[in-house]
């Protein structure tokens, strides 16, 4: 992407969730989609190339709920409840969702309709390459087991069709598949076998995750 100087700031691109020219425009055609339109709830990730996402559900009157970095906090969830006074692009930055994001436990997570997801490259056949850190897998593993996120929940992502790939992309049992990929010109309908995780599967986590993760920690040691 840097060397078809595809790519925006923040730079480098490597190491991220690459932001990338377009991305406005790929937020736009996300209003879209019939579930968009439908959605009431949304979960969304913090990375630049999505902002404008982010900011377009609370202008469309959805409630937007972000996680918490890395998920250490006993309320892992934050929704973004601007004062009437502040621009929703300015609440929806990391900063502003620090500042004006109210704290939310899994117990108090609704139902979520609708999933922005960040990607460093995707396949047209649902799967998705992150930054492999897993916090995003987690995150919708346990809205999973509190029953906030279900089959009636649509995952989609933003990309620059760079990052489309055609090559072969990995794809384990704790991985999230996509509904939809959107780049600036394109809505692509995914469908495919490739099926959801069910919940948090122990037997892969980390120590680092069950000690770092609170609600992960509670939940598995009930």
């Amino acid at each position: 992407m840097e060397e078809r100087e595809a790519g925006a700031f923040p730079f480098p691109l490597k190491g991220r969730i690459p932001n990338f020219k377009g991305s406005h425009d790929a937020a736009r055609k996300v209003r879209e989609l019939e579930e968009w339109q439908r959605a009431k709830t949304v979960k969304a990730n913090p990375d630049a190339p999505q902002l404008k996402v982010r900011e377009l559900a609370l202008v469309d009157g959805k409630r937007l709920f972000m996680a918490v970095p890395r998920l250490r906090d006993q309320h892992p969830f934050r929704e973004i409840i601007p004062p009437g006074n502040t621009k929703p692009r300015k609440a929806v930055s990391i900063k502003g969702s620090q500042k004006y994001g109210k704290p939310r436990s899994m117990e108090e997570l609704p139902e979520i309709d609708l999933i922005i997801t960040g990607s460093v490259a995707v396949h047209r056949d649902r799967r998705r390459l992150g930054k492999g850190g897993g916090y995003s897998d987690i995150e919708f593993a346990l809205a999973q087991e509190h029953g906030k996120i279900t089959e009636r929940t649509t995952i989609v992502t933003t990309v620059h069709p760079l990052q489309v790939a055609e090559e072969e992309i990995p794809f384990e049992d704790h991985d999230i598949p996509l509904d939809y990929i959107i780049t600036p010109e394109e809505i692509i309908e995914t469908k495919t076998g490739y099926q959801r995780p069910i919940g948090i599967l122990p037997e892969i986590l980390s120590d680092s995750y069950r000690e770092e993760i609170p609600v992960l920690k509670q939940m598995l040691s009930n």
